[in-house]
């Protein structure tokens, strides 16, 4: 009697199956196409200067300290070969060695400067170590790809809508309806909708539409019955937040990204395209490649999560928000300054972050307990060598989040110089405050 294959042996058969490439492909030149476009906005804007040049010193990520811009022209040439690698992945010319070299160029200059961190370059990096593993090379691309490298995509995709919607669930947005009423007074000047937005019931309701599109939003893109009008939503969701919010390429990235829901052939129904005719089936993923794959969805599920783990709100602290896909959900600022005392001879100074920092390295400095340690630990290291052998630096850091009046964020009687960094909660870190936003 033949024996029933197990739940796992029908789940390996059901990923090893081949199916249409189109999709896929499409997305490839998309992505390509988005990226040269992203990278001739740095040079249009100068950011390139302002980001890599100006500067002076940077926030470093933890085991990337070695990670600095290139002296002279050399982030320029760094962002030039990058728009080469975006080209040869949209033509699908060296596929897999040109998306690994752009996602590696394009990692190196975002781990530069912790200050300059964004969701979507994160997402770009995650995305491009995704792809990369994927059978796509090929100027029209292979014929089919096994139903696991479309899933790898949908499920990486997914992961940045549903998280964003988890994020959203929490008081300020849900109750308060904060960051939006803030960002929303200024929108009656938008075209036909304008008028609408400033209405105070406008900012509630799409809050709550926000936090209802991210997380429900796959679920109606992967049923074929509503699929269309999901569809004609993002559309509409991503253009209106780049018009009210000024969100870079996120909008249009997230835009593109979400046809990997479509059905696998949707280009060659829809735009009558018949490029892979003659090609070969692609070969399975492999298991390494599997592996790896695996490895790094689990992570990008357990990431988000992280920040359960960490006492008090998170959009205080900071602790573990980043790589959350926390979109859009605060707005803060602040301002620091340090107060570094000599304990041989009493004598104290007052140095505000501007004098090591760029203003808007200094600001977005501010509001992240993390970064606010490590600048504390770069003064101490300027007053060693100024000759002050055993240097305390406090902070004296004020912070508002999402409107609410301005509050301490650090304890100011705790040497940051004396404080380690640590994966544990930040004992300096003082409790936000009790006030609702306005």
């Amino acid at each position: 009697m033949a024996t029933r294959p197990s739940s796992y042996a029908q789940l390996r058969a059901h990923l090893a199956e081949p199916v249409d490439a189109a999709s896929l492909v499409a997305l490839r030149v998309l992505f390509g196409v988005l990226m040269m476009i992203a990278v001739a906005r740095f040079f249009a804007n100068g950011w390139i200067a302002s980001y890599y040049l100006e500067p002076d010193r940077f926030f470093t990520y933890a085991g990337f300290e070695w990670v600095k811009p290139w002296p002279g022209i050399g982030m320029y040439v760094h962002f030039a070969a990058m728009g080469a690698c975006a080209l040869l992945v949209a033509l699908g010319r060296w596929y897999r060695p040109a998306m690994l070299a752009f996602g590696a160029l394009f990692a190196y200059a975002h781990l530069c400067d912790k200050t300059n961190y964004l969701n979507h370059y994160y997402l770009v990096i995650v995305l491009s170590f995704v792809m990369a593993w994927l059978p796509l090379g090929g100027l029209r691309g292979p014929a089919t790809v096994p139903r696991a490298a479309l899933w790898a995509v949908r499920a990486q995709i997914a992961v940045v809508y549903v998280f964003g919607g988890i994020a959203k669930l929490q008081p300020d947005w849900l109750f308060h309806a904060q960051p939006l009423t803030a960002w929303l007074a200024g929108a009656g000047d938008v075209p036909v909708v304008g008028p609408l937005l400033v209405h105070p019931w406008a900012p509630y309701l799409l809050s709550w539409g926000a936090a209802l599109f991210d997380l429900t939003i796959v679920a109606w893109l992967l049923w074929s019955r509503t699929r269309p009008f999901a569809y004609a939503v993002v559309i509409l969701f991503h253009v209106l937040t780049a018009r009210l919010f000024h969100l870079g390429m996120f909008p249009w990235i997230m835009t593109a990204l979400a046809t990997v829901f479509f059905a696998p052939d949707w280009p060659r129904r829809f735009l009558d395209w018949k490029p892979m005719a003659a090609a070969a089936r692609a070969p399975a993923l492999g298991r390494v490649a599997t592996g790896v794959l695996a490895v790094h969805l689990a992570l990008q599920v357990l990431l988000p999560l992280r920040s359960f783990a960490y006492p008090g709100p998170a959009l205080w602290n900071e602790e573990g928000i980043r790589f959350g896909w926390n979109v859009m959900v605060m707005e803060k600022s602040g301002v620091a300054d340090f107060i570094v005392r000599d304990p041989d001879s009493g004598r104290e100074w007052r140095m505000p972050a501007t004098a090591y920092w760029t203003r808007y390295q200094a600001s977005m400095m501010a509001t992240q307990p993390d970064m606010v340690l490590e600048a504390a630990h770069v003064v101490a290291a300027d007053f060693r060598r100024r000759g002050v052998a055993h240097p305390e630096v406090r902070a004296d850091v004020m912070v508002s989040l999402n409107g609410r009046p301005r509050a301490r964020l650090v304890d100011p009687e705790v040497d940051l110089a004396a404080a380690g960094d640590t994966l544990l909660p930040y004992s300096w870190v003082l409790p936000p405050p009790q006030e609702s936003p306005p």
